[in-house]
């Protein structure tokens, strides 16, 4: 029975272009579980898009000499190419600045607002004496508190993951210009969190299947919970839709408040722009249905409290009761799937710090395939991981061009010179039901893992039908069969079975591939769909601006074993996976090099 499958991929921000920790996190992971689910016949709604408002907009923008919505185009287009060119395979990839997202994100304030879920609160906000800006949370740096960690944010610590307030930081600093900031009396909304302590705490309780990280992350938050500025003064932001605060030039929501409420803008926007302008309630207010939000550990807060907690006030169903708002009972998400940090030489990676591969770069020089393969299966799935040039060469030469690449020319080569179709199995042995039976079991066991996120798993499970077709067809040896066609078809008929089965298993990690192994086996048509880049008008006022989307229903890549077609015609096999020199294991790239 199909599912509503809603995939809420973290939005990345739109003041560079991402490098492939960032896509470690929130890309390919949440690409590979969506392609699975609607290749095993589910509904999926899988949406994102630039996150765009801010303070580090304006900063940027300042220093490419730009405004800050021309920065947000420059950075938007940027991002939507690299993120096409992996073959993310978004339903809507949008951005944070369109009239659909303002109306969602305003709406969702009101709703809140008018349940007593958002207070006014003076406070202390931190300024930049240079320019007389205000400095967001998270670009003031200093000592915890509580922990002593030096390298706290203003809005959280990450060594011990409490919450924070600029104000309480030890020895503050700006990260823009080092500065000590100064701290004036400043009037704003918050989100009264410890009003949802009881509803976030009970609901958390019944998260037992949660990766454990994200789980003990989450309850420390909830034990010590502190109302939560949603507004800022910002020159760049959503409006604030109160009479005395809307027409104010520099009273803006907040963009963490705005970024999150993105995944409902985002699906609103999706059935706004099709026939059905409902349609999105399917995966919204549909309690049989399934939320997955997919991210880096440091966004866990934001997914595992805040955003829980919005939509517990939008639906009227935290400690202080309420009234559903303005689009009814939302759902609350069925998991938090966050990775750890994809790291270099120990490091996070950084674009301030110049610890940076940035995925434009990858893709040119590599392809998508080789950057998803590499993060499914040595990624940073349960706990850092270092990416170095050596493991990533020895991972595409020994895995995929050796193994996978091998086999999959090896077999249809054979083929297409003694028969030059798929050939007619005559007298299957124990040795060929062996492994077609292997094969068809890899695919409750790889789904099954894909269905719980277990990448690494998953993509070692698939790997592993490979190992066992090649070492079948080393034991059975073909080449060696002139004189026994009939045993020597059974053997090629065997192995090409067990090709197109574990060309299926890999299609969510490796679609570009996928499709021509599709082709190299004699398939015709779109196997694996891709994204597709287009422009689109704005639904209010405003420019035109490009947004992913595709059609993903037609394609042919379904889960499970079909019999491969007798007699279909094979053409000589072209190799699907080049292999690295090995020197750039030693070297890395010209444009990444390994640094003595």
């Amino acid at each position: 029975m199909s599912s509503s499958v809603l995939t809420a991929v973290a939005w990345p921000y739109a003041n560079g272009p991402r490098h492939i920790g960032h896509v470690s996190g929130f890309g390919v992971p949440s690409d590979v579980f969506s392609r699975y689910r609607r290749m095993a016949g589910d509904r999926v709604l899988m949406v994102s898009g630039t996150d765009e408002h801010g303070t580090p907009i304006q900063v940027q923008a300042d220093a490419e000499g730009l405004t800050a919505r021309q920065l947000a185009d420059k950075y938007n287009d940027v991002i939507t190419r690299d993120l096409q060119g992996l073959g993310l395979s978004y339903d809507l990839f949008t951005r944070t600045t369109t009239s659909n997202h303002y109306e969602v994100t305003q709406q969702i304030f009101l709703s809140l607002y008018k349940n007593g879920y958002i207070v006014p609160k003076t406070q202390m906000g931190a300024i930049s004496p240079s320019t007389g800006r205000t400095l967001p949370d998270r670009y003031v740096e200093g000592t915890c508190p509580i922990c002593g960690y030096d390298g706290a944010r203003g809005d959280q610590c990450d060594n011990c993951g409490n919450q924070l307030d600029p104000v309480d930081l030890i020895n503050p600093r700006s990260r823009i210009n080092g500065e000590t900031p100064a701290f004036v009396e400043t009037e704003h909304f918050f989100l009264d969190l410890p009003a949802f302590s009881d509803a976030l705490g009970s609901w958390l309780a019944t998260r037992t299947d949660w990766r454990p990280n994200v789980l003990r992350f989450s309850a420390n938050l909830v034990e010590d919970l502190k109302p939560r500025a949603i507004t800022r003064d910002l020159e760049w932001g959503v409006p604030i839709p109160l009479d005395g605060w809307r027409d104010n030039p520099l009273k803006k929501i907040y963009v963490w408040f705005d970024a999150v409420i993105g995944y409902l803008s985002a699906s609103v926007e999706w059935a706004r722009r099709g026939p059905d302008p409902d349609a999105w309630k399917q995966w919204w207010t549909n309690p049989s249905a399934e939320a997955f939000y997919f991210m880096g550990k440091d966004n866990i807060t934001f997914h595992s409290v805040m955003w829980p907690a919005i939509l517990l006030g939008h639906n009227g169903q935290g400690d202080r009761g309420g009234e559903p708002g303005t689009y009814g009972t939302l759902d609350l998400p069925s998991e938090v799937v966050s990775s750890e940090y994809l790291t270099m030489s120990g490091s996070k990676f950084s674009t301030s710090r110049g610890t940076v591969i940035y995925v434009g770069d990858f893709l040119r020089e590599f392809g998508p395939d080789a950057l998803r393969y590499y993060i499914s299966v040595a990624g940073p799935e349960n706990q850092d991981v270092d990416f170095t040039w050596d493991e990533f060469v020895r991972r595409i030469n020994f895995e995929l061009a050796n193994e996978w690449g091998n086999l999959v020319n090896r077999s249809i080569s054979m083929a297409h010179k003694n028969v030059g179709s798929i050939p007619k199995p005559v007298a299957p042995e124990a040795a060929d039901a062996e492994l077609l039976a292997a094969s068809k079991a890899a695919f409750d066991t790889v789904g099954d893992l894909l269905r719980r996120n277990r990448f690494k798993q998953a993509s070692a499970e698939a790997m592993r039908v490979v190992s066992s077709a090649n070492k079948y067809l080393s034991d059975q040896e073909p080449w060696k069969r002139k004189d026994d066609p009939e045993r020597r078809d059974t053997i090629l008929h065997t192995a090409l079975q067990v090709v197109q089965d574990a060309n299926t298993l890999l299609t969510p990690f490796m679609p570009h591939a996928a499709q021509k192994v599709h082709e190299a086996i004699g398939g015709t048509g779109v196997w694996a769909a891709q994204p597709q880049r287009r422009e689109v008008e704005e639904l209010g006022d405003g420019p035109s601006y490009p947004v992913l989307t595709g059609d993903y229903a037609d394609e042919q890549a379904h889960w499970g074993s079909t019999p491969i077609e007798v007699g279909r015609p094979l053409a000589k096999p072209s190799p699907i996976f080049a292999k690295l020199a090995p020197e750039l294991g030693e070297t890395g790239p010209e444009w990444a090099p390994i640094n003595p």
